[in-house]
């Protein structure tokens, strides 16, 4: 049973690897990646729904899609301000730090360079 078992490797680009052409899997991944740095620098500014709302000029509401995954409604260039936005206040706020233990989110995902 076990011996039919066939694998393949991957891309690099699991949405390119499920289908979707070069063009849409780039855009994709960027959305995502963009996306995961906006929930980790929320994570890290450990500021309350309310307080992140007015952070980032949006409802409350919007903070907890933000938090679920649930970015379809926000274009790329929300999600970059917002990614900006936070990252400026978490900087300013002194816990993100170069001398941190953990990399810079944005290092790690190569996002915003």
């Amino acid at each position: 049973m076990c011996d039919d078992v066939k694998f393949e490797k991957s891309s690099g680009n699991v949405f390119k690897d499920i289908g979707f052409s070069d063009e849409e899997a780039e855009a994709l991944s960027f959305r995502t990646k963009l996306s995961f740095e906006v929930f980790t620098l929320l994570k890290q500014s450990r500021l309350k729904s309310v307080k992140a709302a007015n952070l980032l000029a949006v409802d409350p509401t919007d903070i907890s899609k933000l938090k679920n995954g649930d970015d379809d409604h926000f274009s790329l260039a929300c999600l970059s301000e917002f990614r900006d936005r936070l990252r400026h206040y978490v900087k300013e706020r002194g816990t993100l730090s170069e001398n941190n233990d953990r990399q810079n989110i944005t290092d790690v995902l190569g996002v915003g360079k």
